[in-house]
Order: structure tokens, then C-alpha cells, then sequence
């Protein structure tokens, strides 16, 4: 099997799918411009995409109470502290700075809906899969 997307609730899926087009440079692969207003986004190689709605037959979770080990979006950067900055610039708050003993850098920080997003700048980036 091969992983097609993963999918959250969102209060304002076109609101949060533009934020993370413009900040981090994702494409809309698809979208729906009526209720659940579906966004699917797709990283930069297209690999992996992530699913945003804002749907009421479901509870929005409350993102920005769960703890970011709960869930997170991981993406990867070559200078985590200047994403960090420029993010932060965008509206995202940090969380967590946590330096590994690898020497791989991640950074917790929350989107401006309070979802968990993870600057992964790793020592042994992970290969092709």
C-alpha cells in the first residue's frame, strides 16, 4: 500500500490552506469551494498530502489544547531557526526548541489555528522511501 493523505478538522480550512501554501510553500492538489470547503494539499515533491475541512457533522478538535506529541505536522528545514523566525513573522507561536543529541534540530511551533507544525532539520535527513 502506499499512504495517500491524512485529514483534519479545521475551523477555517480555506483560511488555513492558504497560510500554509504562502508559508510553506504547499500546492492544492484539489479543492472545494462549498461546505466542508475539502482542501488537499501536496509538499513540494508531492509525496504527501494533507487533507483540511471544516466539517460539522464532526467536532472541531481544540488543536491548540492538545499537546504536540498528540499529533503534529513534521515537515523538513534546512535552517529551522530561520524558518522558525520567519513563521513566527506569519503568525505561528513556538512551542518547543529541542536541540538532539544527534545534532538534529526540531522545533515545535503552532500555526496561527493552534495545530502543532514541526521543523525537523536533521542531522541523517531521512533517505527516499
Amino acid at each position: 500500500m502506499r499512504f495517500e493523505h491524512f485529514a483534519l478538522n479545521v475551523p477555517d480550512a480555506p483560511a488555513q490552506a492558504d497560510w500554509y501554501v504562502r508559508h510553506l510553500g504547499f500546492r492544492v492538489a484539489r479543492r472545494l469551494e462549498v461546505p466542508p470547503f475539502t482542501h488537499f494539499l501536496a509538499d513540494d515533491g508531492g509525496r504527501v498530502i494533507m487533507e483540511l475541512y471544516t466539517n460539522p457533522a464532526a467536532p472541531v478538535p481544540d488543536h491548540a489544547r492538545n499537546h504536540p506529541l498528540v499529533f503534529h505536522v513534521a515537515v523538513v528545514a534546512a535552517d529551522a531557526r530561520a524558518e522558525r523566525a520567519r513563521l513566527e513573522t506569519a503568525g505561528a507561536t513556538l512551542f518547543k526548541e529541542d536541540p538532539q543529541p544527534d545534532g538534529s534540530l526540531l522545533i515545535m511551533l503552532r500555526d496561527p489555528w493552534g495545530v502543532a507544525l514541526q521543523l525537523c532539520q536533521r542531522a541523517r535527513p531521512f533517505g527516499p522511501v
